[in-house]
């Protein structure tokens, strides 16, 4: 690609040979050039290539302006903001003016003026695409002031001039987005006047500020976000508005664990030390991204709000960060996470999900501890029998010796914040334990794999589990209920 951005002067750029195109057939051209090619583009969004991905080209192809509707978390407007990809690396603009104006393509009277008068000898600025792309989040508070302009009254009176003058208008940003990419994010929030005031850009792209007889063909594509539940909570999309927005795309979370886990794996801020001393086991990674689909399964959770990608994100950097404090704490240079480091979760799901009423009774500590069963339960039946299939004693009972100690009175008990030395020497006080963990030939250091049996079993009913602030006990199923009866009538005395 040739580079222009040492031409300094108009009549230097004519001679050149550069040609102006506007800023939509700019992103369909290099997007054509794109696909030629086999240049990777929107690259760090996953599960959108078989669905989003192939309306988004099809838009910028018929070059539409674009709403992108979905669930928070859905990547809105992470692909809003990769479209700037697709613009060129510089783009020439007149200047001394103030909005970034085609040194080709003039449209304000001062550089329209300015050119008349230097014509060849006009100087030009090269604007690199990174700030060709402004973003807006739409407030209440909005006003048409703020998105397409006004009067400047201290303009007026520096310049001297009278408010009939157009020069006194201060544009707004819309404007100054010219021959750029302009994003508003949750458009019902914008009040019905504002978004009315935007008739008139999207379909004959011009502007009226106060009433001036101006007209100023912007150059600019638009795209929108919105939430389908802001539609009744907080407002809605005036239907003109909506009728002029040319592709409506839907959009969608992780339809598979692996996709969702490449997600996180992406977004999640861990540091290098986090990386390298604290080790992951594959099964709680995915018993991590288990959270956020339970949770958008769940009867207690209002799914029309939706339950955000970034909560299994902010899950794992928390399991990530219990197990590195851990650490620390043990003195220890490196760990291996535990499945009972996904109660760590907690924190950043009840931060994250909004409860129906049926959850609201439960709590949402309640709920949340439940999807961290629930997690755990999945990942365990992913790779183990399940017990249920040995009730009826048909063939033989390969948890049975694991049931059968728990049942002579014994109790596991792991603290939360052992060492890795002494949670490897707990769980090795259950025999049979680890001779079933090696007998399935599962990958990984085997330790996690143990406690994981022991959850799988809590769950299907076999053996109780109690969990603390502090630790996580594991005992016989009928002496976890009586344990359970005798602290309930405790705190009915007192």
């Amino acid at each position: 690609m040739q580079d222009w951005t040492r031409v300094r002067h108009l009549g230097e750029l004519r001679r050149a040979g550069y040609r102006s195109r506007s800023v939509k057939e700019e992103l369909r051209e290099n997007l054509i050039e794109a696909l030629r090619s086999g240049r990777p583009i929107f690259q760090g969004i996953y599960d959108y290539e078989d669905t989003v991905l192939p309306q988004l080209r099809t838009a910028i192809l018929a070059r539409h302006n674009i709403l992108f509707l979905g669930l928070r978390g859905q990547a809105k407007t992470r692909l809003a903001r990769q479209l700037v990809e697709l613009l060129d690396p510089y783009i020439p603009a007149i200047e001394g003016v103030e909005l970034p104006e085609d040194p080709f393509h003039p449209i304000t009277p001062e550089a329209q003026a300015l050119i008349a008068e230097a014509d060849d000898d006009t100087p030009i600025r090269w604007i690199p695409r990174e700030e060709r792309y402004t973003e807006k989040l739409a407030t209440p508070d909005v006003s048409v002031a703020d998105l397409i302009g006004d009067i400047d009254p201290i303009k007026a009176a520096t310049l001297k001039l009278p408010y009939a003058d157009p020069r006194v208008i201060h544009y707004g940003l819309i404007p100054r987005s010219h021959r750029g990419i302009f994003v508003i994010n949750e458009l019902p929030d914008l009040q019905p006047r504002i978004q009315v005031a935007l008739f008139n850009l999207l379909q004959e792209r011009d502007v009226q500020i106060r009433g001036y007889k101006i007209r100023l063909p912007l150059d600019i594509q638009f795209v929108f976000t919105a939430n389908p539940e802001d539609y009744t909570q907080r407002g809605t999309i005036v239907t003109p508005l909506k009728d002029r927005i040319g592709s409506q795309i839907l959009t969608h979370y992780p339809r598979t664990i692996e996709a969702s886990r490449r997600i996180t794996e992406q977004e999640a801020a861990l540091t290098p030390q986090q990386k390298a001393r604290v080790h992951v086991p594959e099964m709680l990674k995915n018993a991590v991204e288990r959270l956020g689909f339970l949770a958008r399964e769940s009867e207690h959770i209002d799914t029309k709000s939706g339950v955000s990608a970034r909560l299994t994100i902010s899950a794992y950097e928390c399991v990530v960060a219990w197990a590195e404090q851990r650490m620390i704490l043990n003195r220890e240079e490196e760990t291996l996470l535990r499945p009972m480091d996904i109660y760590a979760a907690v924190p950043a799901i009840t931060g994250k999900v909004e409860l129906v009423y049926e959850g609201e009774k439960e709590g949402i500590q309640a709920v949340a501890l439940y999807l961290c069963h629930r997690a755990l339960k999945e990942e365990f039946l992913a790779h183990f029998p399940a017990p249920d299939k040995f009730r009826r004693g048909t063939q033989p009972n390969p948890y049975q010796p694991i049931i059968d100690w728990f049942s002579g009175g014994n109790q596991l008990l792991l603290d939360r914040t052992m060492s890795d030395a002494a949670y490897r020497q707990e769980l090795r006080r259950v025999p049979h334990l680890s001779r079933l963990v090696e007998s399935l030939n599962l990958p990984g250091d085997p330790y996690p794999w143990m406690e994981l049996v022991l959850h799988g079993l809590a769950e299907t009913s076999l053996i109780g589990r109690t969990l603390s602030e502090k630790e996580l006990s594991f005992r016989d199923i009928l002496g976890d209920l009586l344990s359970r009866r005798e602290d309930e009538d405790e705190e009915e005395e007192d």
